[in-house]
């Protein structure tokens, strides 16, 4: 068959219909003129719009840290203060990558098993995973040495904590997130944490900044704050304690040191205790601030506070004599026993040798509503006003709910609940004259406020009666060589399974010296002590004493009493 030449094609001779060149060209022209619109509509109209969608994804918002306040102690020792850190964070994707020694190099230096590290990057949809946060810039340097592919850095801080054990009750700790959790951290955490500061960029796809899109908010740091605790009566009180828990295979102890003329808490140590800087010390038990948070009956050394109310609403005088017989005295179908036969006591004896006997008479002349009412004035069954988490309130119950028995048991100090640092604290009014001091943990610059509970009169009057019950015939291991002591001893037994134990007590002493003019008030409580004895006489006193004179001695208080030679007191002892 022939073919025809190209050009002599039938098809191509063929005409096309002129309206489908017009059509083609008005269609050409219609897409031009639409997209010339459109792209007048993105440039002019749109163009806020289109901004904001192109800055959410390159523009981000860095926040700026605030430098958290330091603790220091009211000589400027510091107790707590922010270091440079490292968080550690992972692409799992990326990180997968590493080799076996790699892996398990990481997992030493964030001391963590390979299983568990192995466990954080297994899933690979995520761009983001902490591996470890606060990591210390030694062990940063070291992970950033290895040069592990999917692993990251970034700048953070961490709490430090210089005297650890020994203030960790009293200044607490932060968490990863440096926020407070406990103690002073936890109390004064607004003040410390100050307040961040941002800047705003936008960055590339590398996450590089290209620049700054607003002005920057520079962060405010905290604010550092001086605490009224005196570090070196701190170390005091915690290696006394210690000494005491091990002597005697005590369950725990506790003890406050506040200064009568201020009411600043100069020491304040509880133990068990635990390290801040060392989270795997951090176990409940530990954690409690038993000088605060613990409540326990307070037994004899409440005492004084009933004979002075006796004594300042006249029902009894200090030549009041009171029978206490063989030690033995029934009351409301119950038996009331002293530790020895009295015979017949005063207010001063009741005092010096602790008659639970004598108190129950005493409170006889007594109606309940005025011992509630002076307890109430004391601060008991009511949160001391430190700001402290976890300050616990004790228990009082309300007085007209009391039954006679009730009502000479907490004459003596059963039947309600109080805590260490408010025995402190009601000592003052002995130690002043007759009012009660304000407490605080901040270093005070102005004179503290107090509350009248006693006549300066009465005040005095118990302050003599402590003197003599903290004196050679009474608890005389509270003596303390060249200063005149006054306290009280007491010894409570402890209520389990709702009934009072015959082997588990806890142990007190609280007191102040020189009595002439008095500086410091001491309380002590010794938690079970299981051997030496469980008396607050013979447990409590002479840890009081061994914190009572090195303490006087640092502030540089003067002597109130001569010294005697300890060879010449030996030789004494055996004549007397």
């Amino acid at each position: 068959m022939k073919r025809l030449p190209f050009f002599n094609n039938p098809v191509l001779r063929g005409q096309l219909p002129a309206w489908r060149a017009r059509l083609v060209l008005i269609l050409l022209f219609c897409g031009f003129i639409t997209l010339g619109g459109r792209a007048l509509y993105l440039q002019g109209v749109s163009t806020d719009f289109l901004q904001q969608q192109g800055e959410r994804r390159y523009e981000r918002t860095l926040t700026l840290s605030a430098t958290r306040g330091k603790i220091m102690d009211r000589n400027n020792v510091v107790l707590a203060s922010s270091v440079p850190a490292r968080a550690i964070w992972a692409i799992p994707e990326d990180a997968n990558t590493a080799t076996a020694p790699q892996m398990s190099t990481l997992a030493k230096l964030l001391d963590m098993s390979v299983a568990d590290l192995t466990e954080r990057l297994k899933n690979e949809d995520k761009n983001f995973v902490y591996l470890k946060r606060q990591v210390p810039m030694e062990v940063a340097d070291k992970i950033k040495q290895l040069a592990m592919p999917g692993i990251h850095q970034q700048p953070e801080t961490r709490r430090y904590y210089p005297d650890g054990a020994v203030m960790a009750h009293v200044v607490g700790f932060t968490n990863v997130e440096d926020q407070g959790q406990e103690g002073v951290e936890l109390a004064f955490n607004q003040a410390l944490q100050g307040r961040a500061g941002s800047r705003r960029v936008i960055k590339d796809r590398l996450g590089r900044v290209i620049e700054d899109v607003q002005a920057v908010t520079m962060p405010m740091d905290g604010k550092d704050i001086n605490l009224a605790i005196d570090t070196r009566l701190q170390y005091l009180v915690g290696k006394t304690l210690k000494d005491a828990i091990d002597l005697h295979h005590a369950r725990g102890a506790a003890a406050v040191i506040i200064d009568a003329h201020t009411g600043e808490i100069l020491a304040l140590a509880s133990l068990p205790t635990y390290d801040p800087n060392d989270r795997s010390t951090f176990q409940v038990a530990s954690m409690r601030n038993q000088a605060i948070t613990d409540t326990f009956e307070p037994g004899s050394i409440m005492k004084p506070f009933t004979a002075a109310l006796a004594l300042e609403l006249g029902r009894i005088t200090p030549s009041t004599q009171f029978e206490t017989g063989n030690g033995q005295f029934r009351y409301q179908g119950s038996t009331i026993s002293d530790v020895s036969r009295n015979g017949t006591l005063t207010v001063a004896g009741v005092l010096l040798k602790s008659s639970n006997i004598g108190m129950t008479m005493i409170s006889e002349t007594l109606q309940a509503r005025e011992m509630w009412d002076k307890f109430t004035e004391l601060g008991l069954g009511q949160a001391p006003q430190l700001g402290f988490p976890g300050a616990a309130p004790g228990r009082v119950r309300p007085w007209d709910r009391w039954r006679l028995i009730e009502k000479a048991t907490m004459a003596y100090g059963y039947g309600l609940s109080v805590s260490l640092l408010q025995m402190a604290r009601a000592y003052t009014v002995f130690a002043r004259n007759g009012d009660m001091v304000s407490l605080t943990l901040v270093k005070r610059d102005s004179e503290p406020t107090s509350v009248k509970v006693y006549t300066p009169k009465i005040a005095n009057m118990i302050r003599g009666y402590l003197e003599a019950a903290a004196g050679p015939d009474g608890a005389k291991l509270a003596q303390v060589q060249g200063y005149r002591v006054a306290g009280k001893s007491g010894t409570a037994r402890k209520i389990v399974d709702g009934k009072y134990s015959r082997s588990r007590y806890r142990s007190s002493f609280v007191g102040f010296a020189p009595v002439s003019n008095p500086r410091l008030v001491i309380a002590v409580t010794i938690d079970e002590p299981q051997t030496g004895g469980y008396y607050g006489g013979a447990i409590a006193a002479p840890v009081f004493s061994t914190l009572m004179g090195p303490s006087l001695r640092m502030l540089g208080v003067q002597p109130d009493a001569p010294f005697q030679s300890t060879v010449v007191a030996g030789l004494q002892e055996p004549m007397r």
